[in-house]
């Protein structure tokens, strides 16, 4: 596959998954706007997770049943359409709905990634997969940084307008660029296509393996990035959110080092890789903890645990994708679920327990979610290298 058609791929799927989180630092002036309480507006973006994890139920299995392409073009047409709605929105409603629309089709990344494994060569897919997915979790640590500075410029509404309008130039880029490759498609039903999915679940230990290490790395993840504002805002330290938001690039440098996972999991080293990493999410916890007394550890924590989760999430990909050509969209789909499961457990722990334990606590959880990762990969190990042979 060509290096300028993975960057497109990796900037379409980054623009996809911002747009689930650029609610999040503006969800003050959609409360004012639209005259919805501050104890009910957090559904917001309640409502864009659980519409996300539909999608991936719901939707990305078509990638198995319908010509891929022209199902990653349609989706992402009708992203446009929910954005407009969002960014033109009257009501809560119709506010409600929009991002609603949002959540389910963001979830054309997944449809995305499977799509570029398979146009990838076996010997460069790792590396395919390494850069698109942090594409993704480039998106995801921006987003919030472009939606506090274009809210500053012109509303929170330029957002989603803005948005739309990229996402339409994306649409044109990869309608020249993505070939129209006609394969042999599953001759299942829908409903059949769906039920699939949990048996494949069932018959790939692997699957079961990665998806549980997914689950927990991505609780750790949210559990930082959800709770980090909270200490960083209130004395001694009182940051403004700009500066907050800065955080963000310390992330954006350890997604990028991440990368390479890919390559290494094409040369076999996916365990040794594994094991690794998730090391370094532990020893990251150790520098976090220091977030109120250190920004400079703070920094440095962070790029180590954006690397670690980072170089996990695509060394999982990379091995479940290799599984099975023809059902690449539904394993990603039962695969991503736990992902986004974690993500949830991760947002809704790390608050309660800053709210009782402080950043102690928050950072104290997150170590021992990522103990938990490294023991639980080194009771799988030998059972996962057998499932891979």
């Amino acid at each position: 596959m060509p290096r300028y058609a993975t960057l497109l791929f990796a900037a379409a799927c980054g623009l996809s998954a911002a747009n689930i989180y650029f609610a999040q630092p503006v969800l003050d002036k959609l409360s004012s706007e639209f005259s919805i309480d501050y104890s009910i507006i957090g559904i917001l973006i309640t409502i864009t997770q659980i519409f996300y994890a539909a999608g991936l139920l719901l939707l990305v299995p078509l990638g198995d049943l319908l010509n891929q392409r022209r199902l990653i073009i349609g989706q992402m047409l009708v992203s446009i359409a929910a954005l407009l709605i969002v960014g033109t929105a009257s009501s809560g409603t119709a506010l409600f709905a929009g991002l609603a629309l949002v959540g389910l089709l963001a979830v054309v990344t997944q449809t995305i990634v499977a799509f570029a494994a398979t146009m990838a060569c076996p010997a460069e897919q790792g590396r395919v997969v390494g850069v698109i997915t942090s594409g993704i979790v480039i998106g995801i640590l921006l987003a919030r940084t472009v939606s506090g500075i274009l809210t500053d410029i012109a509303g929170w509404r330029s957002i989603y307008l803005v948005s739309a309008a990229l996402m339409f130039l994306m649409v044109c880029a990869l309608f020249r660029v993505m070939p129209n490759v006609e394969r042999r498609v599953q001759s299942l039903s829908y409903l059949q296509l769906l039920r699939s999915v949990f048996m494949l679940f069932a018959q790939e230990r692997i699957v079961r393996i990665r998806a549980i290490l997914a689950l927990l790395i991505f609780a750790d993840f949210s559990i930082l990035w959800t709770s980090l504002v909270l200490p960083l805002s209130v004395p001694p330290l009182s940051l403004s959110h700009t500066a907050i938001g800065a955080f963000g690039l310390a992330g954006v440098a350890g997604a990028l080092a991440a990368a390479h996972a890919g390559r290494l999991a094409d040369r076999g080293y996916g365990q040794r890789t594994t094991g690794t990493a998730l090391t370094l999410l532990l020893v990251s916890w150790l520098l976090i903890c220091y977030a109120e007394r250190s920004l400079f550890a703070l920094a440095i924590g962070i790029i180590l645990l954006d690397l670690a989760v980072q170089a996990v999430h695509v060394t999982n990909q990379s091995m479940i994708l290799s599984l099975r050509t023809e059902a690449r969209s539904r394993l990603t789909a039962g695969y991503m679920v736990f992902y986004s499961i974690g993500g949830a457990i991760g947002s809704v722990s790390s608050t309660h327990i800053y709210a009782r334990y402080g950043w102690d606590g928050v950072c104290l959880l997150g170590a021992s979610v990522s103990a938990l990762a490294l023991l639980f990969w080194a009771m799988t190990r030998r059972a996962a290298a057998a499932a891979l042979k």
